[in-house]
């Protein structure tokens, strides 16, 4: 079955796992090249990836004669996560005061009254509202991806898979070792009866 691509947010912690573990300073062809082989991420997706952590403030980019650098370390991800998190969620509840407060005279407005203009825009706008509360939540999710503890729990859920998966194979190896010795079985031959993938082989 075809692989599935990572999808954007999960490209996006990928390079901050980059320079949080390395805590160095990249020029993007470094990247371009470190992140397909390490962190899965295609070359041809580095750049917009990049870019996109430095609009939103997690990484910082200096020009340096003739060439952009890039570096960003956990204390000042940190920091921007947390300040734009505190100015997304004053929008959200700013949003929801309002949403509230247009709930309320939609309600009143109601009493008594068939359908009106006014009532009309604010139904329109109430909707508007629901549409920017739903997009606020989706970039606090966002900042919650790059938070570095998120990051690095991220990272240690990998190894651990893949410490596991290396024990399996390391079994089957020796499963496969010892039935050649005890029956003289080829291993091509014990690969295909029970189904073990000829390139199978230890995670690096």
């Amino acid at each position: 079955s075809k692989k599935k691509g990572l999808s954007i947010e999960e490209k996006r912690a990928r390079m901050m796992e980059i320079f949080f573990e390395t805590k160095d300073v990249f020029q993007l062809k470094d990247l371009e090249k470190i992140a397909p082989k390490e962190k899965g991420i295609t070359s041809m997706s580095v750049k917009e990836i990049l870019q996109s952590l430095v609009d939103d403030g997690m990484v910082d980019t200096d020009r340096i004669g003739t060439s952009n650098y890039f570096w960003a370390f956990p204390s000042k991800a940190l920091h921007a996560r947390k300040r734009k998190l505190e100015e997304l969620e004053s929008q959200f509840a700013e949003s929801n005061q309002k949403k509230e407060a247009l709930q309320k005279s939609i309600a009143k407005s109601k009493i008594g009254r068939e359908d009106t203009k006014e009532r009309a825009a604010l139904l329109k706008e109430l909707a508007a509202l629901r549409q920017k509360k739903e997009q606020l939540k989706t970039e606090i999710d966002k900042y919650r991806e790059c938070d570095p503890d998120v990051v690095e729990e991220m990272r240690q859920t990998n190894q651990v898979a893949k410490e596991a998966a290396n024990r399996w194979t390391d079994n089957i190896f020796s499963i496969k070792s010892w039935a050649k010795r005890k029956f003289g079985f080829e291993e091509s031959r014990i690969d295909k009866g029970f189904g073990i993938p000829e390139d199978l082989d230890y995670i690096d």
